[in-house]
Order: structure tokens, then C-alpha cells, then sequence
């Protein structure tokens, strides 16, 4: 149970209609590069988005118009789509550019980027209010953040130089430095103790929580196709929970096989923050797996959400 709601925060809401932009674009479904929005993965991903809510599935061909509405017909889905309902709504830090977000140990940690600006942080989920924070050096980006296996220490990322830093997880001590290959984006703790990290493209690594040494990769992919940008982690039921930069969406994913099993869709979420910076993107998943919450955020974004996913 998720205890008593803050007063002014905790009503429910249905999500809105999903906001229908643009064209179905069927180039989209082969390729997805850097920053074409959210049209592009849906269409790869097989998503053709009809308004109010509304999903039909694409063929693997080029869309045909049905009844003049330039839409796919509708057929089984290959895997589920699901909308995220609001349960709660919780005040953010609106200058936080949101890159790792956790719930430990009963209590939300928060991993902030930027050159100059970025930190980690602990957060009191009830107003948002910050109760602890430690700068990380001012020419490093802060990334991804993960428990590690045992719960005494936190691991977050930078985006370049392949610097990590190890933290105590109740006081926020600096405990010292790794290092790793490759970008730093999301992080994740796995139930077997190996950590899982992403670094923008569909390559997903999984890592020796104590040294961060490669110990196996994945690919994710969606019809066969491979999933690039895959930001934020998180583990919910031992399946991935992903972000994928510059959309509403969150991929679930195998871990074994990397294969996209089920999308959330965030588009109602996004809609309402109505944020206007192009890079005030959903990024931010954490789970709270006593409470069975689930909770998502964006960077720069006033608001974090509580939210059920109904898998249909």
C-alpha cells in the first residue's frame, strides 16, 4: 500500500487523450536517428498513434489508408501497449536535469546532470524538498545512479570519460571512483547483482557490481529491429523498464534476450507538463518494489508522477 496521499497531490486522474502530431512516418520503422521524436519509434516499433487513445499496429509495410484516415487497419499487436495511469502527483525540482532516479531503502535518490550543475541527491518524495546533496566534479556529466548488491552503496555514472562514483547510501560519502568502457546513460541493479547499463545505443552491458567489468552484453531490439537510445533504467519483476531519449515512451525488455516485450505510453504525461525546452524529456524511472509503486519523472519537468501500468 502506498500510505496516505499528500493533500493536493495525490488525487487519481484518467490519462488524456494521446495528442496526435504530425504524419505517420513509414521510414521510421528502419531507423531512428538522433532526436526525430517520437513518430519515428512508433513507427518502428510497429505503433501507429490514431488519437484518443487509440493504437493500430503496422504491418512491417508501408501503412494503407483505411476509410481516408491514413492509418494502418488495426491487427494483433506484437507485444503489449499499455497507458500509465496517474495515481499520484508529487512536486520535482524544476532546474533538476533528471538523468538516474531510485527508490532505496524507503527513501528516492536522484542522479542530476549537466556540466557545472551536476550532483546526486536524496529527496523527500512528500514535497520534493531536497534533504542531501554532493556535487560531482564540475567538469564531469552526472548520469545513470543504481544500488549496489547489499544496499549499502550507491553507483552513478558521468556521460563521458568513463568515470563512476561509488557512494554511501545513507550519508552520501564519497567513497571513490571507477571506471567503465563506453558512455555513461542509464544504470539498473538486476535480482542477481549484476548491474545493467545503456549508453545511447541498443547495445545494453551488463556489469560486475564491484569493478564494473563488461560480463556480458545484449541487443535490444523491437521486430528484430535494434532499439537505439535507450536511456534511463530501471528493473520492475526482474524486466527492464527503459526510457528512449526524445519520446513519451518506455520500452520493457528482456534482459535474456533484449527483445522489446510490452511500451508504455507517457504521451498524456508529457502532454500535461507541456514543457517547451526541447531537452525536457521523460527520463526518470524508479520502482518501489515493497510498495509495488512506480514512479517516472522528465529533466527540468515541476512534477513527479506515481503511476499504475495497466498491461492489457
Amino acid at each position: 500500500m502506498a500510505g496516505p496521499r499528500p493533500a493536493g497531490l495525490g488525487h487519481r486522474a484518467d490519462p488524456a487523450p494521446i495528442p496526435v502530431q504530425g504524419d505517420y512516418d513509414p521510414l521510421g520503422r528502419n531507423t531512428l536517428p538522433r532526436r526525430t521524436g517520437h513518430w519515428a519509434l512508433a513507427a518502428m516499433l510497429g505503433v501507429a498513434l490514431l488519437g484518443a487513445g487509440a493504437f493500430a499496429f503496422g504491418r512491417g509495410d508501408a501503412p494503407e489508408a483505411q476509410a481516408g484516415a491514413g492509418v494502418v487497419a488495426p491487427v494483433p499487436p506484437p507485444y503489449p501497449v499499455a497507458a500509465a495511469r496517474i495515481v499520484a502527483r508529487y512536486p520535482h525540482d524544476r532546474t533538476a536535469f533528471t538523468e538516474g532516479l531510485i527508490w532505496h531503502d524507503g527513501r528516492l535518490y536522484e542522479s542530476v546532470g549537466r556540466e557545472g550543475a551536476s550532483d546526486v541527491r536524496r529527496v523527500r518524495l512528500a514535497d520534493g524538498s531536497i534533504e542531501k546533496r554532493v556535487a560531482i566534479p564540475a567538469d564531469q556529466f552526472g548520469e545513470g545512479l543504481a544500488a549496489a548488491p547489499g544496499g549499502r552503496e550507491l553507483v552513478s555514472l558521468t556521460w563521458h570519460g568513463g568515470i563512476a562514483h561509488r557512494w554511501d547510501a545513507r550519508t552520501l560519502k564519497h567513497l571513490g571512483t571507477l571506471k567503465f568502457e563506453s558512455e555513461g546513460w542509464g544504470l539498473a541493479t538486476l535480482p542477481d547483482g549484476r548491474l545493467v547499463q545503456s549508453d545511447g545505443s541498443a547495445t545494453l552491458r551488463f556489469l560486475d557490481p564491484k569493478t564494473l567489468a563488461v560480463r556480458g552484453r545484449v541487443d535490444v531490439t523491437a521486430k528484430g529491429t535494434p532499439v537505439r537510445e535507450v536511456n534511463e533504467l530501471e528493473v520492475v519483476d526482474g524486466q527492464i523498464l527503459a526510457n528512449v531519449w526524445h519520446t513519451p515512451y518506455l520500452i520493457r525488455i528482456d534482459p535474456a534476450s533484449g527483445r522489446v516485450t510490452g511500451l508504455v505510453d507517457l504521451s498524456p504525461i508529457v502532454a500535461e507538463v507541456g514543457a517547451t525546452d526541447p531537452e525536457a524529456v521523460a527520463n526518470g524511472v524508479a520502482w518501489d518494489p515493497a510498495g509495488r509503486r512506480l514512479f517516472v519523472t522528465g529533466k527540468l519537468w515541476p512534477t513527479l508522477y506515481e503511476v499504475t501500468v495497466d498491461w492489457p
